[in-house]
Formats: structure tokens, C-alpha cells, sequence
């Protein structure tokens, strides 16, 4: 993996980045610059009146000119001598007036010029009167009254649809005491890691738990989006945080905005925002979700305008600019960011009824299905330029991870209709398990990654997703083998497990070897770290509700209490940068995603299965849930996206 602290790390997850200050204006000179332009606007009125005054007040000698009102009119002048015709002359009634309404009138004119000129001057002495701060607070006021109109043109009502039966939003209560009693504690950690972000990074995209101030990284760009918000606001409806809840919908129907000067991740906005947002609509039935992620879709449009219709990484919200990371391979993007789509905007143009979030997708999807893959896998980098494939390394971890999950819940969310992309995933999956997947000396199986025709025995965090994924996957694959593909994924649980046992904190690290003797450890530095991630937990979830295995919700627990102890702290949550230490340092982050994913996940380890039942239900790569749409009780047949 190259240069954790630079790179995204996967589809799934970017690396938190700290911005400069430099990011911002000065606030002195942002003064200095306002009252200038105060100054300029008073001074620019002033000339023009003068030069009103001097070249359009009426010349006296001009008697004859051609007022607009109705005394002074045009009329045809109709020749009666000649048969009654218009010969196309033009006689002006009331030139015949008394001269003087015409001096009375250029007075009048002249006084309004001179009454206008004495209060632009009177407006102008008193701004020079005006403290800055004065002066501040009216240009404040000023582009507020801008931005509401912005807004207001905006907010344009969407069609009305009717929302897909929605099934186990308000249960999942346990009957078992020591199972609700550790769900209990799960909302616990989630109101002691809002509550900390409401009071020391509010309107921030993240939180510094120990410095006790916002925090922010460059998937963002350089605004205040509140991603930890947007992010978190399902796991709060579904914990029955209702009055946190609240208080975001509040945030984000006043301060979100993204008409902003800002270049953000294509990828990340999607997972995190439109994501959440189309999951707080769901859950609540509040318009205002689904009107802001409508909005903000609007302005990921551009990233789609290269050559090839694959989207750039990144996007500017305002200019509409794109552009890919500078290190991935030659200009590339990534196929775990551009192939981490597909959900949302299906639900978008179902929510719309304009197919063109659908159709962007599935250009994409039969572009890919037209390329020659090597050894039938998916390179993680394509050029959007040419069409071409990148260097040739694939990986069911960072980079790549995503673009699977979403064909297969790309199948799952269409009631199992959309067959091309089931067996897109399960010509995959099996390239994947004959290249990738290997048993180590000591029969741990794991996911490598495949570097220009050579298997590199190293597995990340972020691969461990996959044990879910196969689950998920079992039923409806190819010939019969769903209970390998279920025996899969507990194997790949398994080995996530040992990575986590055999640290010091009994937190995974970020990436680990099967090399030699050393299994299921990390062996770099920058490879011992823990941020917060949900992966492991997110398969021990799936691997539960599949199984009812009770070790599951035993390991999840596990990490939870480790999670607790060692990440806990007075300010919030926080990573910790060496899992093998027994007196780690922290990063000091409090990540947006320990909110939506971890939590989450950890809370419906512990609730029953009809909370969120996974036959009406399918998680984003961010563990947004998002109905699956069965097509007998909802208007899909008759929506023009989907005919």
C-alpha cells in the first residue's frame, strides 16, 4: 500500500489529510478588502450621477422631442384626399402645447437629479461613520439575503413518488437481558461520540477529540459540510436518538450548502452524503434529505464530462472542474471509487424520474463489460481519457473493494432483477478466489493482492469486508454454492478475527502479512495503526444474521470493549496509531465513518433481525441503508429511468 497518510486507501475510505491555514481568507484582510469595496460602490454611484447630471438633462433649445407619455403620442397620417390610405407618415399629436409644461417638466428633472446626488452623498457619510465590524455585519447581510435566494431558486419541489414499503425501522429490541444490556452500551458510545462533536466540531466535517476542535481532510476540500452530521443521522434514528436527530435535520436544512468554491471527492461526497441523506429520507419520510441530496447530486454531474464517461476522482461543487489524484497511474481513476455509484443514483433517478443518474452508471457498467480484463480481474486503474486499463493490480482491499460490493447489491436492490449485474459479480468472484484468495501455513485464508502477474500474502483492513460480502453473496450463486460461499466468508471472519487477537489492544491493524512465520501481524509501522474502521465488524454482523453463530456477536463485543477502552476519550473517540503498543499515541480523529459504520454495526450485532431486515434493506459501502425496490409495490415500472 503506498504512502498511507496521501493516498485513498480504498474505495471505501479515504486517508484523513490536514488542511492549512492557508485554506482560509485572513480575517483582517477579508475587512480591509470589504471596505474598500464599500468604498469603490460609493464613489462609482457618485461619478455616474455627475455624469447623468451633465449629459442627459434635456438641452431647453429642443423643443421638439418625443415624450413617452400619452400626451406626446405617434399617429399614422392618413392622406383623405387619396382615397383614405396611410402613406406611411407620421404626424405628433400635442406638439401645439404650451412650451412651458416642457420647462416645468426639465426643472422637475433637474431637482430629482439634484435630490438623488444629496442622498447618495448622505448614504456615503454615513458608512463612513460605520465601525468595520458595522460594515461587516451589512455585507454579511447582504450575501445572506443572496444565498436565500440561491436557495429558494433551488428548492424546486420534486415529483411526488411513493416510497417503497418500508419494513423494520422502529424494532429489534432483544428479549435476551446481557444482549440488550451491550446494546444499550453501544448507544451509549455513540451519544458520548455525538455529543462531543455537537459541542466542540459542530457544522465541522470531523472532530479532534483531544484538541477538542474541528477537523477536516482534503476528500472534503476546504469547506464546513458537516460530514460527521450527514454521516451519522440513520444511526441516530434507528438508536431512537430522535432528539439528535433533530438537531441535525436542523443543520442541514439551514447551513448546507454546496453551492461552494470546494473540490471534493466524487466518491466519498456519494458514500457519505448522498448516501446518508437518501437513508435519513427513508427512515423519516423528511423532504428536506431527499431535496439536498438531489442538489448535491447536480453538482457531481460534471465529474462525468471526459472522453470515456468515467468520472474524474475529484470535482469542483461550483466550477463544475474535474480531476484524478496525481499518483494514481497516470492520471487514472479508480474502480472502487467510479464503480461505488450505482446505488445511489439508481435511487436518485427513482426518486426523480430523470434517468440520467441511471444512465451515467450503466454507461459506465457496459463500458466495463466491453474491456478485456486480465485472468478475467478488474484492474484498479482506468484512464477516463483513453478507455485504458492502468498497471495491472488488483485488489479486493483499498481500491478496489467497492465496485464488488455494489454489483452485488446493485442485484440485491433490484429485487434480484438486475441479473447482468449478479453475474458481472459472480464472474468476478471466481477470478478472485482462483488468483487471490490462498490458505497460509497455518490455515488462516486470505485475500492477497495480484501486482503485475505476482501475489502479494498481504491483506488489509479494508479487505476484511469481504468475509460479509461473500455471505450476502451465497444465496443465488452459480451452481449451487451458496453454503461454500457462506464457509467463505466465515473463513475470511476468522482470519480478520486472529488479526485483531494477536495485537496488544485487540484492535486490528491497518494491514498484515502471511509471510513465513508471521501470519495475520503487521510487519511495517505504518501498517500498525487503528482508525476506527468497521469492516471486521461489519462481516462479524453479516456472518451473524446469516448464521446465529453466538461467537460472532462474542468477537464483536470484544472489540467493542476494546474500542471503548483504548480509543475512548474525554472528547470523543479517537484512532490510535499502534495496535502492539500498550500505551498507544493517538491520532487524534475522530472519523465521520466510526459514526455510520462502526456503531451502527456493532448496534445491530446486538439487535434482533427485524430491525432493518436485509430482504428489504441494503447497506451503501457506508452502511447507509437504502430499500431494496420491489418492483410490486412500487411506481418503478412506470418511472422513464427504468423502462
Amino acid at each position: 500500500m503506498t504512502t498511507p497518510a496521501l493516498l485513498p486507501l480504498s474505495g471505501r475510505r479515504l486517508p484523513p489529510l490536514n488542511l492549512g491555514a492557508s485554506a482560509f481568507p485572513h480575517h483582517r484582510a477579508t475587512l480591509r478588502l470589504s471596505e474598500k469595496f464599500i468604498l469603490l460602490l460609493i464613489l462609482s454611484a457618485f461619478i455616474t450621477l455627475c455624469f447623468g447630471a451633465f449629459f442627459f438633462l434635456p438641452d431647453s433649445s429642443k423643443h421638439k422631442r418625443f415624450d413617452l407619455g400619452l400626451e406626446d403620442v405617434l399617429i399614422p397620417h392618413v392622406d383623405t384626399s387619396k382615397g383614405g390610405k396611410n402613406l406611411g407618415g407620421f404626424l405628433i399629436h400635442g406638439q401645439g402645447h404650451d412650451e412651458h409644461r416642457h420647462r416645468e417638466e426639465e426643472e422637475r428633472l433637474r431637482n430629482k437629479i439634484r435630490a438623488d446626488h444629496e442622498k447618495a452623498l448622505e448614504e456615503a457619510k454615513e458608512k463612513l461613520k460605520k465601525s468595520r465590524d458595522e460594515i461587516q455585519a451589512e455585507i454579511q447581510t447582504e450575501k445572506n439575503k443572496v444565498l436565500q435566494e440561491l436557495k429558494k431558486k433551488d428548492s424546486k419541489p420534486l415529483p411526488p413518488v411513493p416510497l417503497p414499503n418500508l419494513i423494520g425501522i422502529n424494532s429489534g429490541e432483544p428479549a435476551d437481558l446481557d444482549i440488550r444490556e451491550r446494546r444499550n452500551k453501544i448507544k451509549e458510545m455513540m451519544k458520548h461520540a455525538w455529543d462531543n462533536y455537537r459541542q466542540y466540531g459542530w457544522g465541522h466535517n470531523e472532530l479532534k477529540p483531544i484538541a477538542r476542535k474541528g477537523h477536516s481532510t482534503n476528500i472534503f476540500g476546504n469547506s464546513q459540510m458537516g460530514a460527521t452530521i450527514v454521516d451519522a443521522l440513520d444511526t441516530l434514528y434507528i438508536m431512537g436518538l430522535h432528539d439528535e436527530f433533530r438537531e441535525g435535520q436542523e443543520w442541514i436544512d439551514k447551513n448546507l450548502d454546496f453551492s461552494v468554491n470546494s473540490e471534493v471527492s466524487v466518491f466519498e461526497v456519494n458514500i457519505r452524503f448522498i448516501g446518508g441523506l437518501l437513508a435519513a429520507y427513508y427512515l423519516s419520510g423528511q423532504e428536506v434529505f431527499k431535496i439536498k441530496a438531489v442538489q448535491l447530486a447536480g453538482k457531481l454531474l460534471p465529474a462525468f464530462n471526459t472522453p470515456t464517461g468515467i468520472p474524474w476522482a475529484m470535482v469542483n461543487l461550483k466550477s463544475g472542474v474535474g480531476r484524478n489524484w496525481g499518483w494514481a497511474s497516470a492520471g487514472s481513476s479508480i474502480l472502487a471509487e467510479f464503480g461505488t455509484l450505482h446505488m445511489e443514483f439508481v435511487h436518485l433517478s427513482y426518486l426523480t424520474g430523470d434517468p440520467v443518474y441511471y444512465n451515467k452508471v450503466m454507461h459506465i457498467r457496459k463500458l466495463l463489460q466491453k474491456m478485456d480484463r486480465p485472468n478475467g480481474l478488474y484492474p484498479n486503474y482506468l484512464n477516463p481519457r483513453t478507455g485504458r486499463w492502468g498497471q495491472h493490480h488488483t485488489s479486493v482491499g483499498g481500491l478496489g473493494d467497492s465496485f464488488y460490493e455494489y454489483l452485488l447489491k446493485a442485484w440485491l436492490m433490484s429485487d434480484k432483477t438486475d441479473t447482468e449485474a449478479r453475474k458481472m459479480y459472480d464472474d468476478a468472484i471466481e477470478a478472485i478466489e482462483k488468483h487471490l484468495i490462498r490458505k497460509s501455513n497455518g490455515g488462516l485464508t486470505f485475500i492477497g493482492e495480484w501486482k503485475n502477474g505476482h501475489l502479494e500474502r498481504k491483506m488489509g483492513h479494508l479487505t476484511c469486508f469481504a468475509g460479509g460480502m461473500f455471505a450476502l453473496g451465497a444465496d443465488g450463486s452459480r451452481d449451487d454454492k451458496a453454503g461454500h460461499y457462506l464457509q467463505l466468508g466465515a473463513e475470511i471472519a476468522h482470519t480478520c478475527h486472529e488479526s485483531y487477537d494477536r495485537t496488544t489492544l485487540k484492535l486490528g491493524p491497518e494491514a498484515f502479512k502471511f509471510d513465513g512465520g508471521v501470519e495475520a501481524v503487521a510487519v511495517r509501522q505504518n501498517e500498525k495503526y487503528y482508525i476506527l474502521r468497521p469492516e471486521v465488524i461489519e462481516t462479524y454482523w453479516y456472518m451473524w444474521r446469516f448464521t446465529h453463530d453466538p461467537k460472532y456477536r462474542q468477537w464483536g463485543w470484544e472489540a467493542a470493549q476494546a474500542i471503548d477502552k483504548y480509543c475512548r476519550v474525554s472528547g470523543g473517540f479517537s484512532g490510535v496509531k499502534d495496535v502492539y503498543s500498550s500505551s498507544p499515541t493517538y491520532d487524534d480523529v475522530q472519523q465521520s465513518f466510526f459514526l455510520a459504520e462502526t456503531l451502527k454495526y456493532l448496534y445491530l450485532l446486538f439487535s434482533n433481525d427485524d430491525l432493518l431486515p436485509l430482504d428489504n434493506w441494503v447497506f451503501n459501502t457506508e452502511a447507509h441503508p437504502l430499500p431494496v425496490l420491489h418492483l410490486a409495490n412500487t411506481t418503478l415500472s412506470g418511472n422513464p429511468a427504468y423502462r
